[in-house]
């Protein structure tokens, strides 16, 4: 058995955590599977790698506000439910709106540069 080894910085570390727990994998494995999938399709540019991680690190982006902001709709629901007023509640709305745009276009973008999801 073999046990490579690699460094990498912070945020890069972050990505792989958060990349392995959405596939539902251990760090070693998700490596482990990323390495060998890449390493047995060597037709692949740098800049198809480049391009996923790109998309990879827009959804994260994406993923990450979209929690945001359901926490500030809870916090607006909760605001309601006690029968006060909630003055957030339109901006708030408005930053939802915001983002479901901002969800399409990165779609529609990955859709028309042919970049798989």
């Amino acid at each position: 058995m073999h046990q490579p080894s690699c460094r990498m910085n912070d945020d890069e570390y972050q990505l792989l955590v958060r990349a392995a727990a959405v596939c539902h994998m251990s760090i070693a494995s998700f490596l482990a599977h990323s390495a060998l999938r890449a390493a047995s399709d060597l037709d692949r540019t740098a800049a198809d790698i480049a391009g996923e991680r790109e998309m990879l690190n827009g959804l994260f982006g994406l993923r990450r506000h979209l929690g945001q902001l359901g926490n500030n709709l809870n916090q607006v629901a909760r605001t309601l439910n006690s029968g006060a007023e909630a003055t957030q509640a339109e901006a708030v709305l408005t930053a939802v709106h915001r983002a479901a745009k901002r969800v399409d276009a990165f779609t529609q973008r990955h859709l028309d540069s042919g970049t798989a999801a």
